[in-house]
């Protein structure tokens, strides 16, 4: 084995301008998977992050049948003070949970006591807000971040905020229906604004959630949602199923489950875009493969026909075919390693040079992201062994016709 890949090796110095080609052409489809794979990986977990840390947290806990009915924000599906406690309880007997925040959402009409407009209300427990959903306190633009706000303030998303004239210290009034059918109004100082986010709770406003229950005379302890911070995001679908077999005892008298927990791929479309981004993932591997495929098989070929030959006198002279076939799959294996390795240092290089240079762009209505490219250690190693095994895969069939060539007739190729 030492041997054929000395020889190999020398094979591919002697033909070095062919061999710099190919090999260059492995280490770009490398680089791109790897570059590519990094800075999509590093988007789709800051779009994540934008909306798990500031809007629906790592999961959310309901009574059964609100999430399907969310979109009307019914409050006839609210979850009792004896529920909510059961949920709590369960809670914080998870270890994976870091926090919880308890909230009662509902559909209001927002007036300035010059035009109206309706608006969804957010009634929060601020300081568990703040700890479950660390980002929303950034989002706010205009006002106070030292305090998320306190009873009989709100805090009003700058979209509503620009098109009814509103600032910071202004007074504003919601007016909602209760469960029964009954108006209620409060008035409100506005605390802040808050920045524009895409997607689910964009236009969302936030009181404490003492005003909401006063405003919709609801009972001490009763809510419609409670949002969940778990440790690592990757640990939502074993969460998820922990919580739904602890809560699944609580029934009504039905016999149906009172509880539903939901994930936050499963409350915001911005799921879709996830996928998306993995599948494109896939196809730009898909074309790595592709690359490394095409390359080493023209170069084998040509490898072969030009040596034709040189195969037929070291056949001649008795040499095996399994050791010419053996010859040539190490030429293939020794480009796929040395484009792989190349590819991956300069992939390593370029993620640490973004890292430091920031690389900083606009999506919707935030002006200044900024991503940090990373790759994990599998989505190296799969690269490689993937661009390696396909490196020797392509070499088997110009390998195949090396070893049967006819020792007699390639001596007389020209």
């Amino acid at each position: 084995m030492g041997n054929l890949l000395k020889i190999a090796i020398r094979n591919l110095i002697r033909n070095w301008r062919r061999t710099f080609l190919t090999a260059g052409l492995i280490t770009v489809g490398v680089v791109a998977v790897l570059l590519f794979t990094a800075l999509a990986g590093s988007f789709k977990e800051l779009m994540i992050g934008q909306f798990t840390d500031s809007v629906v947290g790592d999961l959310e806990i309901h009574a059964k049948g609100y999430v399907a009915s969310i979109d009307n924000l019914p409050l006839t599906l609210d979850m009792s003070p004896r529920m909510t406690e059961r949920a709590e309880a369960v809670l914080k007997s998870t270890p994976d949970v870091v926090a919880y925040s308890p909230r009662v959402k509902f559909a209001a009409m927002l007036s300035n006591f010059a035009e109206t407009t309706g608006v969804r209300v957010n009634g929060i427990d601020p300081q568990k807000e703040d700890v479950t959903l660390p980002l929303l306190r950034s989002r706010i633009v205009a006002g106070d971040r030292n305090a998320l706000l306190k009873p009989g303030q709100i805090l009003i998303p700058d979209l509503l905020a620009n098109g009814m004239h509103v600032k910071v210290g202004s007074t504003v009034v919601l007016i909602a229906t209760n469960r029964d059918g009954s108006v209620n109004g409060q008035t409100f100082v506005v605390h802040g604004i808050l920045s524009g986010l895409n997607g689910p709770g964009g236009k969302d406003s936030y009181i404490d959630i003492s005003d909401a229950r006063h405003i919709l005379r609801m009972p001490d302890g009763e809510t419609n949602e409670i949002v969940v911070r778990l440790k690592k995001i990757g640990e939502v679908p074993q969460v998820v199923t922990q919580l739904r077999t602890a809560l699944a005892q609580d029934q009504k008298a039905n016999g149906k489950p009172q509880f539903e927990v939901h994930s936050w791929d499963q409350l915001t479309p911005f799921s879709t875009v996830a996928r998306m981004i993995d599948l494109l993932t896939l196809f730009i591997k898909v074309i790595l493969v592709s690359i490394v495929l095409i390359s080493v098989l023209n170069v084998m070929v040509m490898a072969v026909y030009e040596r034709i030959r040189e195969i037929g006198t070291i056949a001649a002279i008795g040499t095996q075919p399994r050791r010419i076939m053996g010859l040539f799959l190490a030429e293939g294996l020794l480009l796929g390693v040395f484009g792989t390795l190349t590819g991956v240092a300069l992939s390593l290089g370029a993620i640490f040079l973004l890292n430091i240079h920031k690389v900083t762009f606009a999506f919707g209505q935030q002006s200044h992201i900024v991503l940090a490219p990373t790759i994990s250690a599998w989505d190296v190693v799969a690269a490689c062994v993937v661009v390696i095994v396909v490196a020797s895969i392509a070499s088997v069939q110009p390998a195949w016709r090396a070893a049967r060539l006819d020792p007699i007739a390639a001596l007389r190729h020209i």
